[in-house]
């Protein structure tokens, strides 16, 4: 565990300090590849929360329905309408990334 820890400080060090060591060459420093850069990787981590999310509602409503099948049809609504707003995440964060980076 300490040196997964020791590995992810120099890794965010190493990050930190890159953009300053490129800055220093005299490149000019232009926003928009890192704009590109940023949306893919908040579309990555959207995608990834909204499935765990998703996995995990399934999951709590197949017990639920299996603990009672009597509520079966309510516990499928409530599921449904779930999915959807853990799904409407990840579309605002494609509309959001698409707008920035256009």
């Amino acid at each position: 565990m300490r040196k997964f820890a020791f590995l992810l400080l120099t890794v965010l060090v190493a990050g930190l300090f890159a953009p300053a060591a490129g800055a220093a060459e005299g490149t000019p420093a232009t926003g928009a590849s890192w704009v590109v850069i940023t949306a893919g990787f908040s579309m990555a981590i959207a995608s990834a929360a909204c499935g765990y999310a998703q996995a995990k509602a399934s999951a709590a409503a197949s017990e639920s329905i299996a603990r009672n099948p009597g509520a079966s049809g309510v516990i499928q609504n409530m599921l449904i309408l779930a999915l959807v707003l853990i799904e409407s995440m990840a579309l605002y964060t494609f509309a959001t990334m698409f707008i920035r980076v256009k």
